[in-house]
């Protein structure tokens, strides 16, 4: 099931982690793991020189697509994963109840409570 993006980079996947191998050997990666079928996205990470590039959008698409196959439903968690899905609304089918209809002041609440929770684990 990997898949890659317009740098043709190559997505895989273990049970708690979707990754890619950059040209540097350095990695980009998207920590989950799943619970009574949510799989849920916690930690998303880019290499500083790797950023900007789109590449942490392939990778959650890439956990859309897993989760799909999977019938599993996603709750995101980390900041990343819940400003990909507060500015891409066409992939909130995928979510749980619980984040399928928020307004857009609601998400903006939940992006500055991930983003507060990562400040204090820092």
């Amino acid at each position: 099931m990997s898949r890659g993006n317009s740098s043709k980079v190559e997505i895989k996947h273990t049970s708690q982690v979707i990754y890619a191998v950059l040209s540097d050997k350095s990695k980009a990666f998207l920590k989950y793991e799943v619970e009574n079928g949510v799989m849920k996205l916690i930690e998303t990470y880019t290499p500083p020189q790797h950023r900007g590039k789109g590449l942490a959008s392939e990778l959650v698409k890439y956990a859309i697509n897993l989760a799909q196959f999977n019938n599993w439903l996603i709750e995101p968690i980390c900041s990343y994963t819940v400003h990909f899905f507060m500015k891409n609304p066409e992939y909130r089918f995928i979510l749980t109840e619980k984040y399928k209809n928020l307004s857009e002041a609601e998400w903006k609440e939940l992006l500055e409570e991930a983003k507060r929770r990562e400040n204090t684990k820092n």
